[in-house]
């Protein structure tokens, strides 16, 4: 007779921290079987493979995984280098999926989650069911398998935050969509670098991705007249809207905001402080013009670039019990130490099994979903999660409960200060720097970055740090 603890744990996502997921559950001799939407294990991952990591290898694997791997000879690389997310996908996360085999589907996609026999509604005998999972296939069948628990790290890559300043879509945007995306473009791919080349971008956001994007564009503008970019900030500008600079526990990730604060006088870009987009028209030329919600109109651009962070798909969650913060759509238990109003990513408190519960005992978001729409993450915060929930499926509360992690500070105080209000920051002591009024300044980004990638969309605030 089969029960459930003979059934698999299913992990939705065959990326970092759902690999890792993956090799605890071997660890701890529980059969996992791996979903994952994508043609190839890191798939989305994947889709940034031309991006740098400011994290170093040796921050970015994790310990039961490298043991899984060891057996087949494979070598780590050197931890303190810096992988791209290609190097990350190929050297790491495509072996790990290799050693895992066929507990790895490729090609399914998840398009709902419930207890078997169960809708959220219902009550009776709950606990004692099985989750089941539906999901399509590559080749478009459908089909359904039970699991003594899910995991979910699914992450939050197809689902990225509009341009709109009020988290809904920028009126227009659908109509302009050919000339908008929501990633840092591969500007080494000759057909990408002639989509931008010569022309005027506007870049939007204020994180790191942002960072990396301007100085991306910089560098050619270099070698491309005409070159262009427009920085348009939701804030005005002060000392930690460049980050943590040399306070930056992780230098790398400093450097992007430094080369920017640096080459400020090179005139590679504008910034537009203090705008919040409500539209995006087309003029008589096909060339879109930016609209913010207090009327403004900038003048015409001939591509945009969003990077306003992501956020969780719940759609296929619909019918299980969760328990998620309505401001950041991450478990509540979790939200109060990840809540960007208050915290960076260095001050964010260990965490694991407990705050990662829900209603539905034996579902779990992991890695970056976990975080819903907080930017914060790093990889290391999701291999720390997975150990803890693993152990805890496993019965081993004692391990699931031993949760420690050290994360590196950011080397800017207080939280990312979401919404320019100096009043409220002198307030509560989350900064120490009054935004100026809306302006027209020239920001250049013109320094070439030796790291400029991100595993967070991190937009940094609080006191003012060079």
């Amino acid at each position: 007779m089969t029960t459930t603890a003979d059934l698999p744990v299913v992990v939705i996502g065959a990326g970092p921290a759902g690999l890792a997921a993956a090799a605890h559950l071997v660890e701890r001799g529980i059969e996992p079987l791996v979903l994952e939407a994508g043609p190839a294990a890191a798939s989305a991952v994947r889709d940034w493979s031309h991006v740098r990591l400011f994290s170093t290898w040796g921050e970015v694997t994790d310990p039961a995984a490298e043991k899984l791997l060891a057996p087949t000879g494979w070598t780590k690389p050197d931890a303190a280098a810096y992988p791209s997310g290609g190097d990350w996908a190929e050297q790491y996360l495509r072996p790990l999926a290799d050693v895992l085999g066929e507990r790895v589907r490729l090609g399914a996609t998840v398009t709902g989650v419930s207890r078997t026999g169960r809708d959220r509604v219902v009550d009776a005998d709950r606990e004692a069911q099985p989750f089941v999972v539906h999901f399509t296939t590559a080749g478009g069948g459908e089909e359904r398998v039970l699991a003594r628990a899910v995991i979910d790290a699914s992450g939050t890559w197809t689902t990225p935050s509009p341009a709109g300043a009020d988290g809904l879509p920028a009126l227009g945007g659908k109509t302009a969509s050919d000339r908008i995306t929501y990633r840092v473009p591969d500007l080494e791919d000759p057909a990408v670098r002639a989509r931008y080349a010569g022309k005027r971008t506007a870049v939007v956001g204020s994180g790191a991705s942002a960072f990396t994007a301007l100085a991306t564009l910089a560098d050619v503008s270099k070698d491309e007249p005409g070159t262009h970019a427009v920085w348009i900030l939701r804030r005005g500008i002060s000392g930690s809207t460049f980050g943590g600079g040399t306070a930056d526990q992780l230098p790398a990730r400093g450097a992007l905001g430094l080369a920017a604060k640096t080459a400020v006088d090179n005139g590679h870009a504008d910034a537009v402080t203090g705008f919040r987009t409500g539209a995006i028209e087309r003029d008589g030329d096909g060339r879109l013009i930016l609209v913010g919600e207090d009327g403004r109109r900038l003048d015409p651009v001939d591509e945009v670039i969003v990077l306003t962070g992501f956020r969780p798909d719940l759609s296929f969650l619909s019918e299980v019990r969760l328990d998620l913060d309505e401001r950041l759509q991450a478990p509540t238990g979790l939200a109060p130490l990840i809540d960007p109003n208050q915290h960076s990513c260095g001050t964010v408190y260990p965490h694991g099994h407990r705050e990662l519960s829900h209603p539905d005992s034996g579902i779990y978001l992991v890695g970056m979903k976990s975080y819903g729409r907080a930017p914060t993450f790093l990889a290391m915060t999701g291999y720390e999660q997975v150990r803890s929930v693993t152990a805890a499926i496993a019965g081993d509360i004692e391990s699931a409960d031993r949760v420690e992690l050290t994360l590196p500070e950011t080397g800017v105080c207080g939280g990312a200060g979401l919404f320019d209000d100096p009043a409220a920051d002198q307030a509560d002591g989350g900064g120490c720097c009054a935004a100026p009024a809306p302006a027209l300044v020239q920001i250049g980004v013109g320094v070439s970055l030796p790291v400029a990638a991100t595993e967070e969309s991190s937009s940094s605030g609080g006191c003012c740090v060079a």
